[in-house]
């Protein structure tokens, strides 16, 4: 069993949940639930990281840890239920009328996507958008593996390339939808397409809200 008396920290925790939650902070209660906690952390991983704190209410009031094994239930959340485990850090603060505050922080994975073992053994990626978990849809996924394994390769960008690239220099970017209509191609020929200019690092996705679109960098 480990340790979980915290060093002092009232006022740091104070200004970390006057933040609210956002893109790189989620509040939890509780975590009797390793796969729920997994989720965050995959969504974390698959954004710019993150951090969790541990024993406050969606509203901001400080309910505190119940005791050591929430660490544990933490860990196995990394450990066991994401794919591939995921290292995170995890610190113990003594906050507002002596409860102890876990803060869980994890990094941006170097390899995406990180999954979640869903229940029946079902692979999942999250993604974290504003103050939410999202599932991330599959042609996000699909551009994250073939970035994964595509490092130091040059691929010639043909027209229909240069016709993505020029629609998501647009503010709001291209939809792969839009795309699909205005080069008269199919879909599985715009998101190979997409996902070709995601692993040579000339288009990011975007999530305006309701949808991703493509975003030229």
């Amino acid at each position: 069993m480990k340790d979980i008396r915290g060093i002092k920290g009232k006022f740091y925790i104070a200004s970390l949940i006057e933040e609210g939650e956002h893109e790189h902070q989620d509040f939890k209660f509780a975590v009797s639930d390793a796969r729920k906690i997994a989720r965050s952390l995959s969504a974390f991983a698959n954004n710019d990281g993150g951090r969790l704190l541990i024993g406050v209410k969606d509203n901001g009031a400080i309910a505190g840890v119940r005791n050591e094994e929430d660490i544990f239930v933490v860990e196995q959340a990394a450990e066991m239920y994401c794919e591939p485990p995921q290292e995170i850090k995890v610190t113990a603060f003594k906050a507002e009328g002596g409860h102890t505050v876990m803060r869980v922080e994890i990094g941006r994975a170097p390899i995406r996507p990180v999954h979640v073992k869903e229940t029946g053994g079902e692979l999942r990626a999250y993604y974290r958008v504003r103050d939410e978990n999202i599932a991330a849809p599959p042609l996000l996924v699909r551009a994250w593996k073939h970035a994964s394994g595509n490092e130091g390769s040059i691929i010639e960008v043909n027209s229909q390339g240069r016709m993505l690239l020029e629609m998501a220099s647009d503010s709001d970017g291209v939809t792969i939808e839009g795309f699909m209509l205005a080069a008269h191609v199919s879909r599985q020929t715009a998101e190979d397409i997409a996902v070709s200019l995601y692993g040579m690092g000339l288009i990011e996705f975007m999530y305006n809200g309701t949808c991703f679109t493509l975003k030229s960098l």
